[in-house]
């Protein structure tokens, strides 16, 4: 992922060529540890991660909107 230190088992390439974290068939990001909900490459995480710090107003943003929208579809 460009000049981030992600193993590269844990992306996967878009349909424009670049390269993005690997979700999991739910949604989830492939570097989250299921078990404690933290993720597993924190230390060497990709940009977009460091850009979206967990708690920050971007991130608690792009939480509502998920989870509205699994609310509404009946998948929470």
């Amino acid at each position: 992922m460009g000049d981030d230190d992600v193993p590269v088992e844990l992306t996967v390439e878009d349909r424009w060529g670049g390269w993005v974290m690997r979700r999991l068939d739910d949604g989830w990001c492939a570097a989250l540890d299921r078990k404690t909900m933290k993720c597993t490459i924190y230390e060497r995480r990709p940009g977009v991660c460091l850009e979206y710090p967990t708690g920050g107003s971007d991130c608690i943003i792009e939480r509502s909107r998920h989870l509205t929208r699994d609310l509404t579809s009946g998948d929470a």
